[in-house]
């Protein structure tokens, strides 16, 4: 998944230890999966309701076989 990228993510990790310490980081990473979260449920809700109200369901595979 990160192929040649490690590098790179390890000075990000590294740069948010520094900026946000030790003590807030766990509490920032809490905070972006909560609104992760919450953000594909509400995606998720609206995938349904235009599912709903045009009677439609998402094709399983792309058209132009």
């Amino acid at each position: 998944m990160l192929g040649d990228h490690w590098l790179l993510l390890s000075v990000v990790v590294l740069l948010a230890l520094v900026v946000f310490g030790p003590k807030r980081l766990p509490e920032l990473g809490h905070a972006v999966g909560r609104a992760l979260h919450e953000f594909r449920s509400a995606s998720q809700a609206v995938a349904d309701e235009t599912r709903t109200v045009t009677g439609k369901t998402a094709p399983a595979e792309p058209p132009g076989d």
